[in-house]
């Protein structure tokens, strides 16, 4: 008979799976409407924040698949909301993280789903279906699987720590970053050009995320995100050896519960760029939304 510690093992491994599954299945039927002339693209809370019916069909693929398996969940989703379970497990879901370039046919969206076990995160999954890439992580380490490789491989994330060499995921200022401290962010904004070898805007929390723990990037920091956001990613960049910091109100949050926090920091190993934790220090204080 199989040990408690193996038991707990299999059915953390089991959830895993069940992570992926659900996340590829919505993956390939966001597929279908990716770069469709037809899709219908709607306005959440002003034209900035985009939704498609994809969004929300995913969204009801992953719960239908979480459920199936584990009926006692609770759900956090983006579309639907919280639904409320009995059992010990919560799961972070984003259908298409990245809605605005799924809806203008930009390959560089995803789906994330983000597991927790009494409020301890326990899994992590991103898969990005444009590119083929499947991104996950559990109690056995970070992984990745590429289709063009036909292989999956740990990750390790590695990367440069000096800011003339490094390559920052900057979605900032975006227009929210300009409502509080506009001068200063603007400001803060041309620093970091001056600073950093590169800067990119991505459109999608969950591919920096994913990047990083790859050692793709070096680094990102954003503000007023989501559980849903950040969960996977924030587990998977861990996993990996990276370094993922939630902050609120200027300070960095406990670990334990940092997905919960409405902003963040994330970098390779090593990677402590003070401008980037000022720019933290000084816009996590805004107002709650």
């Amino acid at each position: 008979m199989p040990s408690p510690e193996t038991r707990d093992a299999q059915d953390a491994h089991r959830v895993t799976a069940v992570a992926i599954r659900a996340a590829r299945e919505a993956g390939a039927l966001a597929l279908e409407g990716f770069r469709s002339r037809g899709l219908r693209i709607d306005r959440k809370t002003d034209m900035h924040d985009l939704v498609t019916a994809y969004d929300r069909a995913c969204e009801e693929r992953i719960r239908r698949v979480i459920l199936e398996s584990f009926p006692d969940s609770t759900i956090v989703g983006e579309e639907a909301g919280t639904s409320e379970g009995t059992g010990s497990l919560t799961w972070y879901v984003d259908p298409i993280d990245g809605t605005s370039n799924f809806a203008r046919g930009i390959a560089m969206w995803a789906v994330s789903i983000g597991v927790a076990r009494d409020g301890e995160m326990v899994a992590g999954v991103i898969h990005d279906p444009a590119n083929e890439q499947l991104f996950w992580a559990d109690d056995r380490g970070a992984f990745l699987a590429e289709r063009s490789r036909g292989e999956e491989r740990p990750l390790r994330s590695w990367g440069y720590t000096d800011p003339a060499l490094a390559t920052v995921a900057l979605n900032f200022p975006l227009p929210r970053d300009l409502v509080h401290e506009p001068e200063l962010a603007l400001e803060q904004f041309a620093r970091a050009t001056k600073s950093f070898a590169q800067l990119r805007g991505l459109g999608s929390t969950c591919i920096a995320l994913a990047w990083i723990a790859a050692g793709w990037i070096d680094a990102t920091v954003s503000f007023e995100t989501h559980p849903w956001d950040v969960a996977a990613g924030a587990f998977i960049i861990r996993r990996a050896g990276g370094v993922y910091r939630g902050y609120r109100d200027g300070a960095i949050e406990p670990e334990a519960r940092d997905h919960l926090a409405p902003h963040y920091y994330a970098a390779v190993p090593g990677g402590d760029f003070e401008l980037l934790h000022e720019i933290m220090r000084t816009q996590s204080r805004r107002p709650s939304s």
